[in-house]
């Protein structure tokens, strides 16, 4: 096949192109630069410029929708809207000028609520999208995109996949900010850290990515995590552990943590700049951010990596340097 992939020089995307040239399939990555993998497959191309967008799907017999606005800080707020929903929309326009029916869109389990509709097992797919942020609510606006074209045609395949936080090694999302953090000895516990969260390894994201190229007609809506879900003192301990550390490190109370939080969202006002700090990523770190998986039995997947064997793998590849000797 010939597989467009958007946000295909990006982390989750380089993996599954990996993974998918290693089966022989043809590919375009669609991204705002070249892959490093594999820059003679590359276009560059921005999905918010829908016909270049078109041109590059050309011949493609399905397209992965990977790219995407996620950044907590982003400004302006109206780069959600435009990456998220206007380039969502403007893969769908180029896979009707090419006659492509298949699209497996990578969303965000941030369409949930931060307060999971399940507290036990977290929010599932049958549970009301009610996003708490920009982005999250970018993300439901294209899915609602998405499944207006897949309703269209009862030949066309939609699999909308809603991802948590992803890891793994060359990532610089939160999972490597808390383990560069604890590795720097700039990490501070707060709140209790009994909170849960899903988290996922980018080889089982990748896996899953590929997996999900046999879905058939029709929509195919899947949260995805690994589990079981760590909470957070556990998380730490296992990312300190594997650094050489013993125990949680220093810990503050969650109150004094927002106090903090919200001084630095007042700096960030007054002086333009973007902190590692603030009071939605302290909300963030201490809610119990999961999600139900239970639906993903259907589809016959099993993902090839433990979560510890993930956390080993990034720490081994990108703070190895920094493991404390025995």
């Amino acid at each position: 096949m010939k597989i467009a992939i958007t946000g295909g020089a990006g982390f989750i995307g380089s993996v599954l192109a990996e993974r998918l040239k290693g089966e022989g399939h043809e590919l375009v990555l669609i991204d705002l630069k070249k892959s490093d993998l594999y820059p003679e497959d590359s276009m560059v191309v921005d999905i918010r410029n829908a016909q270049d967008l078109a041109n590059a799907c050309a011949g493609a017999d399905a397209i992965y929708h990977l790219a995407a606005e996620h950044r907590d800080d982003v400004t302006p707020l109206s780069l959600y809207t435009d990456v998220n929903v206007t380039g969502g929309q403007n893969v769908i326009e180029a896979a009707k000028a090419n006659a492509i029916n298949k699209i497996i869109f990578t969303s965000s389990v941030a369409v949930y609520p931060l307060v999971p509709a399940d507290p036990e097992k977290g929010s599932s797919e049958i549970h009301a999208p009610a996003p708490f942020n920009p982005y999250g609510q970018s993300k439901w606006d294209s899915e609602k995109t998405f499944q207006s074209w897949a309703d269209e045609d009862p030949a066309r395949s939609l699999g909308v996949i809603r991802l948590v936080a992803t890891f793994g090694p060359g990532n610089r999302g939160n999972v490597f900010t808390l383990m560069n953090q604890v590795a720097g000895g700039k990490f501070i516990m707060i709140g209790d850290g009994r909170n849960r969260k899903s988290i996922a390894y980018v080889g089982n994201v990748a896996a899953f990515l590929h997996h999900a190229l046999g879905f058939k007609s029709g929509t195919h809506l899947y949260n995805y995590a690994d589990k079981p879900d760590l909470n957070m003192r556990d998380f730490v301990a296992s990312i300190r552990s594997a650094l050489g550390y013993d125990g949680l490190g220093p810990q503050m109370p969650y109150a004094l943590g927002m106090l903090g939080g919200s001084v630095f969202d007042v700096a960030a006002k007054l002086t333009g700049k973007k902190f590692p700090i603030s009071t939605i990523r302290i909300k963030k770190f201490c809610a119990n951010t999961i999600v139900n998986t239970d639906k993903l039995s259907e589809t016959g997947f099993t993902a090839p990596y433990s979560l510890r064997d993930g956390l080993q793998e990034m720490i081994k590849r990108e703070f190895q340097a920094q493991k404390k000797a025995a």
